[in-house]
């Protein structure tokens, strides 16, 4: 192309829709590995710094990350206000820890991943996004099922994040987007607790996990709020539905938000402030408009499928 200069010669195509491909330029393959449960690519990225990509999908990386985890965590903390305990599934990076950790009331966070051997590989490859939170004396790091800790904890939860891989049909967190696994969380939320699951995109070819996902939640809980922020290594903007059994305030006061912040979190968010948050918790049109048309629920015997994985190629 006239006037372009390509910088790189390895590249990790991802599938986005059977008629659109995005191209991440690598310029390191900082880790490669076949767990039993996925393919890990840690590598070095052109523009966005340090990426994790699992089977091929684009998970977060260094650049652009807070655009994903302030979003994914700092909402349900807001809503609750004095969360002590928390309960992360999924999140190998370690980010989702980091914001969590910013709490000042928090005094107690269980992190799962079915997969340890991408887990260590991020403590090892990715600082950046983990700031030592592995190593908070609040966390405990559990190696293993969600659903079999779903199934076995006796504690109760102020927060639950599900930050699980998309479900593609070869991956570890296939048939955890169901209205079975949501009735679980649901029965380890202590009173006034909040759930948020990362959702998948909200760009109109994209749209209909998002909705189904939603739809499926609002049969769990009687407050969803769908909500999505603009993450550029995901090309689309991302989904997130945040859900209780008490009312969502979707109007807060942003100086409100901001008196909040100040007083309980401690090392300094990057993206969100009281007005952002205001303006996040605004569902676009669009977004409303499939979530009230979509009647698809998900189950164990009807599980979602999202579509694709990715190459790396040269």
């Amino acid at each position: 192309m006239a006037g372009s200069e390509v910088k790189a010669d390895l590249w990790i195509k991802e599938y986005i829709t059977p008629w659109d491909v995005y191209e991440h330029g690598i310029t390191k393959i900082l880790a490669y590995q076949k767990t039993p449960y996925q393919e890990m690519y840690i590598v070095e990225t052109g523009a966005y710094g340090k990426a994790l990509v699992l089977d091929g999908k684009w998970q977060s990386c260094t650049g652009d990350e807070f655009l994903y985890h302030e979003p994914l965590v700092q909402p349900a903390l807001i809503c609750h206000q004095a969360p002590k305990s928390a309960l992360v599934l999924g999140g190998g990076e370690g980010a989702t820890l980091r914001e969590i950790l910013r709490w000042k009331t928090i005094e107690r966070v269980m992190m799962v991943d079915i997969d340890g051997e991408v887990v260590q590989a991020c403590k090892t490859h990715l600082g950046e996004m983990h700031q030592n939170a592995f190593d908070d004396p609040r966390v405990e790091l559990v190696i293993g099922d969600a659903l079999n800790v779903l199934d076995t904890t006796q504690e109760k939860w102020d927060i639950v994040i599900s930050d699980l891989s998309d479900p593609i049909e070869e991956g570890p967190s296939f048939q955890l987007f169901t209205q079975e696994y949501f009735q679980q969380i649901q029965s380890i939320l202590a009173p006034g607790g909040y759930l948020v699951v990362q959702a998948g995109p909200t760009s109109p070819a994209e749209l209909k996990l998002h909705a189904r996902l939603v739809k499926t939640l609002r049969t769990v809980f009687p407050h969803v709020a769908s909500y999505c922020s603009a993450v550029p290594t995901y090309s689309v903007a991302w989904g997130f539905a945040l859900c209780s059994t008490e009312p969502i305030d979707t109007r807060p006061d942003p100086d409100a938000i901001d008196r909040l912040l100040a007083e309980k979190t401690t090392g300094g968010l990057r993206f969100l402030d009281g007005i952002t948050y205001l303006g996040l918790l605004q569902t676009p049109g669009h977004v409303r408009r499939a979530i009230a048309e979509t009647s698809k629920i998900y189950t164990l015997k009807e599980p979602p499928k999202f579509f694709g994985k990715g190459i790396a190629n040269a």
